[in-house]
């Protein structure tokens, strides 16, 4: 299209700004600890893997908090942590904590989605609207559009304009969002609040991030099958894979079981003041970001996943198509080369499958090879601040990291 063409670049700008506002992680200084790393059963005869830990040690020497670890390879399965589990601690997190996964949660979203496409029950390019009726959307917009983030609906967690304006949305960052952080928002008002904004563009001409697409794609599920949408994930893909540790929290302000703790930074009067922000309820970002899970989960599913267990191949492929703009597929990133990619990719250009995703105070990495055969998956706990003042050292640390992995240890010079 002749829009797309013409604002590509600023295009991308643009979607990676947000990209990096939404999936990307903040944080703020930490003490640096020690590495800990532990071998699972069968890698225990396997060889160390001193570059996964001097890796994570990178991580938490850029200023995080702490972090846990999981990569499978031909080598075997290896596990670590690092850093603290507190501040003012000095255990480390877990090895298989519990952790609020952010928008990694769109992925399983979108293959829930596609699984009902399988299924002859939704056109993957037919009117979203045919499956909502009650919400007004523009029937232009179709549900391939939602899932790629291409269908110009506004986000309800603030949007930039083509002109460089920003209109906020919801509170998710600041004071506001720390005083308010226990509020309960109703996805059907994330929906209306959208809705009743101006359009950033016209569906199908542009990309960028829109946690209301996944919102409108959790209501897709619900009226389809007419099961709710955490009946429907965990009766398709958390019980089958057998994703104990994953949950769908909905209002719920507990993180279950062992986990890490995430904390904000804000400015109140001058003063600079950092709290616990553990507890939150997380329905400010619905099917798009709310689900806790493990490293030994997000494993199993993007494993399974790639390796053609949750959606028949043609599905699959649609699934790994990136927008021309920033490499977005149907629920992830295609970084293979043929398109810009807000995240780090192998500096070798091995081609990687990925989203990764942010809650204030835990970021969650989720890698894959397109055979499934080689995985990254993994938490960092941080001080998260409204400045993002450590995107860009997490940059630096993630092509580090995807470089140990993918490139047969060697990192970017």
């Amino acid at each position: 299209m002749n829009t797309k063409n013409k604002s590509t670049r600023r295009g991308f700008r643009r979607a990676a700004a947000a990209v990096l506002a939404t999936t990307l992680l903040a944080g703020a200084a930490a003490t640096p600890a020690t590495a800990e790393t532990t071998a699972l059963p069968q890698a225990a005869a396997g060889p160390d893997r001193p570059e996964l830990s001097e890796s994570m040690q990178a991580f938490i020497g850029l200023g995080f908090t702490g972090m846990q670890l999981r990569v499978h390879d031909e080598r075997g399965e290896w596990v670590g942590s690092a850093g603290r589990r507190e501040l003012g601690k000095t255990a480390k997190p877990s090895t298989n904590g519990r952790f609020r996964v952010g928008s990694v949660t769109k992925t399983i979203t979108a293959t829930l989605v596609l699984q009902l496409v399988a299924e002859g029950k939704v056109g993957l390019d037919s009117p979203a609207a045919d499956y909502l009726p009650g919400f007004g959307l523009d029937r232009r917009i179709t549900v391939r559009m939602l899932l790629q983030h291409t269908s110009g609906v506004f986000n309800h967690t603030g949007q930039y304009y083509p002109d460089g304006t920003y209109v906020p949305g919801i509170a998710w960052s600041g004071q506001e969002w720390v005083d308010n952080r226990f509020r309960t928002h109703r996805p059907e008002d994330l929906v209306r609040l959208s809705l009743s904004k101006p359009a950033p563009f016209e569906p199908g001409t542009a990309w960028d991030y829109s946690n209301t697409n996944y919102v409108l794609a959790r209501f897709l599920v619900e009226k389809v099958t007419g099961r709710s949408y955490v009946e429907e994930t965990q009766r398709r893909i958390l019980r089958p894979l057998g994703m104990r540790g994953t949950t769908m929290p909905g209002t719920s302000t507990e993180v279950p079981g062992p986990h890490a703790h995430a904390y904000y930074r804000y400015e109140d009067a001058g003063q600079s003041k950092t709290v616990d922000v553990t507890r939150q309820n997380p329905s400010w970002v619905a099917a798009g970001g709310d689900m806790i899970s493990t490293s030994q989960d997000l494993q199993t599913f993007i494993t399974a996943l790639q390796g053609g267990r949750l959606l028949p191949a043609p599905l699959l492929a649609e699934m790994r198509k990136p927008d021309p703009t920033v490499g977005y597929g149907l629920g992830m990133f295609v970084q293979d080369g043929t398109t810009p990619s807000p995240f780090p990719a192998p500096s070798c250009g091995v081609t990687v499958l990925t989203h990764n995703g942010s809650v204030q105070g835990y970021g969650t990495l989720m890698y894959s090879t397109p055979d499934g055969s080689r995985t990254l998956t993994g938490s960092i706990n941080y001080v998260d601040d409204a400045a993002q003042s450590m995107a860009g050292p997490f940059h630096t640390g993630l092509q580090n990291l995807v470089d140990v992995v993918f490139c047969d240890g060697k990192t970017a010079s």
